[in-house]
């Protein structure tokens, strides 16, 4: 059995008889999540980290993790503990720390970012390593796994942190995301720099070859880089790590970067008086008299026109009149009182009408940070299918479409488990259905459409 398999079964275990291992979230080769709780901290969301190491080393591996129970930054995930355990005769480092949403790496490979998501997610993680730069630490693992959302933030992960003073002797070079001179164990600020590139070029491309090419004579970039990222990247992959840009340079190319770009001109708005009236400027006032003097041409010679009509026609129209009503009054007398209105019947008060058989009770919206949801680009379509049993509630819940995102998947699947129906009636009496939910999830909404199943 491999090592994930062999992690996820280890759901309902309690670390430390005080962290319970309620539901696996993921795992690599070299560590497990779960979902856990901690009495401590009744509020938070907690995931707990296993990872499997020599009981000889085990304090070689625990003493730079402790050190980032200190860090404490917006864009930083939070560790609230850590310690050693054994499970099943192995020795394990636990690391409690805030539980994300989503990460990056769940993202890209349905899709490439498109350059204004990249300009809303660059910022916290060049905050978050400008703080841990500023305080002596490096992260040493930049890369879309560790681009966390949690709720509606952007954070940059922290358990593999550490101080400069700190470095592991025994760390290499493990994937394009690690700079070159990680093979020969040296972990700096400046390999952060290169991952930040490596990460922009995923996140914009979804390829990451181009940085194993990288070098001061091969510069190529694919076209779908654009300004001021591509500059950004070519900066960042510098094989010498002392022609890096800093992360304070960064900032400021993509400052430069969003002042450049040309913006829509915004309409000039009019000033006020001290009455609070609107005060037109000379050239506006001059260019709408232009305009308005044809305007007050027409308007006077109607005014003209109008004058003569009503002279010669209103005298006879109104003879006319006064002729007409007399005989008219004389015939019909005085003229009699108003009618007395009916008093208006009182509201009648109508029962609250029963939801009829067959229709939804409940519906229940995905649950999706604002984070994942400014991620999408088009239209992403789930359809669930339930078996309602005769309470009207749902029993089973399977994929039949799950669309392009394994993500939001399964955010719709949760949301369909918890609708509710009024159940069809065979006989007289309420029996179980069937229903489509299809979710269709957009950048600005959600949308669920249900469609009952007949047969």
């Amino acid at each position: 059995m491999s090592k994930p398999e062999t992690w996820k079964s280890w759901e309902g275990r309690v670390i430390e008889g005080k962290y319970p291992l309620r539901q696996w979230l993921g795992a690599s080769d070299h560590s497990a999540v779960f979902l856990s709780e901690s009495a401590d901290l009744p509020s938070q969301k907690i995931a707990i980290k296993l990872i499997p190491v020599e009981a000889a080393k085990a304090e070689f591996y625990l003493s730079p993790i402790r050190t980032t129970q200190k860090l404490s930054h917006p864009h930083l995930i939070r560790t609230f503990e850590c310690g050693l355990s054994r499970v099943e005769n192995s020795t394990l480092v636990y690391v409690l720390m805030e539980c994300a949403d989503d990460d990056l790496s769940q993202i890209l490979p349905d899709r490439a970012l498109e350059p204004n998501e990249v300009s809303d997610l660059l910022p916290p993680v060049l905050d978050a390593l400008s703080y841990l730069h500023s305080n002596r630490f490096v992260h040493g693992r930049v890369k879309p796994s560790n681009v966390l959302a949690v709720g509606d933030q952007l954070k940059l992960s922290s358990d593999q942190a550490a101080p400069v003073a700190q470095q592991n002797e025994q760390h290499r070079r493990r994937d394009v995301y690690d700079a070159p001179e990680t093979a020969a164990g040296i972990v700096s600020p400046e390999g952060d720099i290169w991952s930040v590139g490596v990460t922009l070029v995923a996140a914009l491309t979804q390829n990451v070859t181009v940085a194993e090419t990288a070098s001061p004579n091969n510069r190529d970039l694919p076209e779908s880089i654009p300004e001021p990222f591509r500059s950004i990247v070519r900066e960042c992959l510098q094989l010498d790590p002392n022609r890096r840009g800093s992360v304070r340079e960064i900032q400021g190319r993509l400052r430069l970067g969003a002042i450049t770009v040309p913006q829509p001109p915004e309409p000039r708005p009019a000033a006020e008086d001290s009455a609070g009236s609107v005060v037109e400027s000379p050239a506006e006032a001059e260019l709408e008299s232009k305009n308005r003097k044809p305007l007050f041409v027409a308007a006077a010679l109607l005014v003209v026109v109008l004058g003569i009509l009503l002279a010669v026609f209103y005298p006879h129209s109104n003879k006319s009149a006064e002729a007409t009503e007399a005989p008219k009054a004389a015939a019909t007398g005085p003229t009699p009182a108003a009618a007395t209105p009916a008093p208006a019947k009182p509201a009648e008060t109508t029962a609250k009408p029963r939801v009829p058989a067959g229709q939804v009770v409940r519906k229940v919206m995905p649950d999706v940070p604002r984070s994942a949801q400014n991620t999408i680009r088009g239209t992403i379509k789930v359809v669930v299918r339930v078996q309602v049993d005769p309470s009207g509630k749902v029993t089973s819940a399977t994929f039949k479409t799950r669309g392009s995102s394994s993500y939001f998947a399964k955010r719709a699947l949760n949301a369909a488990q918890q609708w509710e129906f009024s159940a069809p009636e065979a006989e007289g009496q309420p029996t179980a259905s069937t229903w489509l939910l299809q979710f269709r999830f957009k950048r600005k909404s959600i949308e669920a459409t249900p469609q009952r199943v007949k047969g």
